[in-house]
């Protein structure tokens, strides 16, 4: 895979595009005047992996309870904008690290000008979000609906009232919930600017099928070397975006952060409850941050062989189970202590 370099920006004190690696991003699904709930699942967000967080900013007491939250985050946080200027203004006030704001939608142009003079003097940089479903009505009328090049030409529309300002903090994003609209639009804006990437499939759907085709769309993308911050756009709880955003990178080899959990899909050979035991030993390792690779199979005949380079692992059987390290089984184990058993030395591994 071969990177595509784009312009480095700074979203607090995680740096974006350039050398940088592709960071993990989420948004919050609390209401953001409740301070203290926001709180509480942003550091939920930045134990999960989370790397820099989006609030949604509605209205002016939304505005002004980012003073709380950004003081007591402990990720960057962007401020999401939209029509009204005067929020992203009271948004840049409270501290906030970026700003996500189309600004061809936020009026005249002598609004734009303030808020990107605010924007300026704070090194406070603006992502361009533009989605399938937000494109302009002339700009549909003129390409026949929101094909790739109409979500592109609707992007550079709102860049280049930035750079009339000579403001060049920007992060642009291209999604759609198209997986192969997506991926267009984002080839087709590469060969116009350089600015960094935020990519995503908007409006994915539920954890199973939005983890698929995001899976699926941004795995093409990373592939091919685009994208410099990420999100999986799941409905319901943010938290769970992380794992999956987490697995796509590592799946690619472009990062790794906790444990990688090997389990096998089940077959006719399976004498034990493999799905409890799996997600017993998921559930303990989510947060821990060390990386190396457990393997919990179902068969004692293959389980050894297949996950041979586990660095612990554990197969069962009906009446017998074993525990290995790097394809050396170390304990063998009767009944139903194999669970037990394996979570003790899983805690001695930890250790």
């Amino acid at each position: 895979m071969n990177r595509k370099m784009t312009r480095e920006i700074k979203i607090g004190f995680v740096g974006v595009g350039g050398d940088n690696p592709v960071r993990v991003q989420s948004m919050t699904n609390t209401d953001t005047r409740d301070p203290d709930k926001t709180l509480d699942q942003i550091k939920e967000l930045a134990i999960a992996g989370c790397e820099i967080v989006r609030v949604a900013v509605p209205d002016a007491e939304a505005a002004q309870s980012l003073n709380r939250i950004v003081a007591g985050s402990p990720l960057p946080v962007v401020a999401d904008i939209h029509f009204d200027h005067r929020l992203a203004l009271k948004s840049i006030e409270a501290g906030i690290h970026g700003l996500r704001l189309n600004p061809g939608n936020i009026g005249e142009r002598t609004r734009v000008n303030r808020v990107v003079d605010a924007a300026r003097s704070g090194g406070i940089p603006v992502r361009i979000g533009v989605n399938s479903g937000s494109v302009d009505k002339r700009i549909l009328e003129r390409y026949g609906g929101p094909t790739p090049e109409a979500m592109v030409e609707s992007a550079m529309e709102h860049i280049r009232m930035l750079e009339s300002r000579n403001f060049e903090l920007i992060k642009v994003s291209l999604k759609s919930s198209s997986v192969l609209n997506t991926i267009s639009a984002y080839k087709l804006f590469t060969e116009r600017r350089d600015y960094p990437l935020h990519i995503g499939i908007t409006e994915a759907g539920t954890p199973l099928r939005g983890a698929a085709k995001s899976g699926a769309g941004l795995g093409i993308l990373l592939y091919e070397g685009l994208g410099d911050t990420l999100r999986v756009s799941l409905t319901g709880d943010p938290v769970d975006e992380m794992v999956v955003a987490w697995e796509i990178l590592r799946s690619l080899g472009l990062r790794q952060r906790g444990p990688e959990i090997i389990s096998c899909p089940t077959c006719g050979r399976t004498e034990i409850d493999l799905v409890s035991m799996a997600t017993a030993v998921e559930k303990r390792l989510r947060g821990v941050k060390k990386v190396f690779t457990v393997a919990v199979m179902g068969c004692v005949v293959n389980g050894p062989g297949e996950a041979r380079e586990a660095d612990i692992g554990l197969a069962g059987g009906r009446d017998c189970g074993i525990i290995f390290k790097k394809g050396r089984v170390i304990k063998k184990v009767r009944g139903d202590n194999l669970l037990p058993e394996f979570m003790r030395e899983l805690e001695s591994y930890l250790t």
